[in-house]
């Protein structure tokens, strides 16, 4: 399986769109909130090809400090392949060049899999936001990855 990502177009809405209610149901963003997010400022969308078909998708938001990653997502079919941990390496390698200090990210309390994978990848978990994900009021964890360079300069060191 050879998996390549991309940036994300308009012409990869029909499987973003489907990719996106299979995955988070009610919660699912519209048609219309994937278009205009893909292309929006300060974003940065990929998509994860394998055999020529988008299979996942993941987005970055930088404000100018910090980036956020606004979504991550893999076709059940392909879950449980390194899919989801190609992408956010991705995310977090442009947030480096970015240069934000961190990365912030909210997951479903009960979304093992990805607390699995986010903890994996050195992210810690800040606090609780109840009710974050809606129709279902479901809570989220707030994770962190701090990017600052964790070597003291001579001054911290003074």
């Amino acid at each position: 399986m050879t998996t390549t990502l991309r940036p994300l177009t308009h012409a990869d809405l029909p499987d973003l769109v489907r990719m996106e209610g299979e995955l988070f149901g009610a919660g699912a963003w519209s048609r219309e909130s994937l278009a205009e997010e893909i292309v929006g400022t300060g974003r940065w969308y990929l998509g994860a090809v394998v055999d020529g078909r988008l299979v996942g998708y993941a987005g970055l938001w930088f404000d100018g400090y910090d980036a956020q990653v606004m979504t991550i997502g893999t076709d059940v079919a392909h879950q449980g392949r390194g899919l989801g941990r190609l992408m956010i390496d991705a995310l977090v390698d442009r947030a480096r060049a970015l240069g934000a200090g961190a990365v912030l990210l909210e997951v479903r309390v009960d979304n093992e899999p990805a607390l699995r994978l986010y903890r994996r990848t050195g992210f810690q978990q800040l606090g609780l936001r109840r009710g974050y994900y809606q129709p279902e009021n479901a809570d989220a964890w707030t994770m962190r990855l701090d990017l600052r360079d964790p070597t003291p300069t001579p001054q911290e060191m003074a």
